[in-house]
């Protein structure tokens, strides 16, 4: 589990297809890295990664058709910035949200201005997510854990303050790229829920 509460931002250095899915490598840039172990959880741009070989820079990770196929890593650009978070503990403040590094879809950035200090940001959501969304909720944008401020049709609006701006890897995103979204634990469960009592 994660906290959507970004660690540190690294870069994918590398992408190398093995057996029809894909070796990632990833920089971890200012991601604090001591006591890293093989088979530990890293969040990496929303999507729960486990690690299967690393050194001082960064490490090497898996990732399944699945993960290919419903996330946006398997066609970032090599070099582009990643929001990295490793796993939290059972100690740690949970200043975000609870996050499970499983992406849900891929959403698109459709505009980005200022507010004051901060920056609103508005995303278009695929049609099967967009009733798990609700204004004053939580939501997970490529990893952060953010609030949305207002929902429409076709998507919702957050607020981005300062520090999230400089400690993530929003600045690397432009209008039309696309995002990783997972939606709130608590929505899909009660959903599910409500669905075999309906049943």
């Amino acid at each position: 589990m994660f906290t959507g509460l970004i660690e540190g931002v690294g870069t994918l250095a590398a992408r190398e297809e093995r057996g029809g899915d894909a070796r990632l490598r990833i920089g971890v840039g200012t991601l604090p890295f001591a006591g890293v172990q093989l088979g530990e959880s890293i969040s990496v741009n929303g999507c729960c990664l486990t690690v299967v070989a690393f050194d001082d820079e960064g490490f090497e990770a898996d990732a399944s058709n699945e993960t290919l196929a419903l996330t946006t890593l398997g066609s970032l650009p090599i070099g582009r910035a990643l929001n990295l978070e490793r796993a939290m503990l059972p100690t740690d403040r949970l200043g975000g949200h609870l996050v499970s590094g499983h992406v849900d879809g891929v959403g698109v950035v459709r505009g980005a201005w200022d507010d004051a200090r901060a920056q609103r940001w508005s995303f278009a959501v695929p049609a099967p997510l967009r009733r798990y969304i609700a204004a004053k909720g939580s939501i997970c944008v490529d990893g952060v854990s953010l609030t949305v401020n207002a929902v429409d049709g076709d998507g919702f609006e957050v607020a981005l303050v300062p520090h999230t701006l400089a400690h993530t890897a929003f600045g690397s995103n432009s209008v039309g790229d696309d995002v990783n979204l997972e939606v709130d634990l608590v929505a899909r469960y009660v959903e599910r829920l409500l669905q075999e009592r309906n049943a």
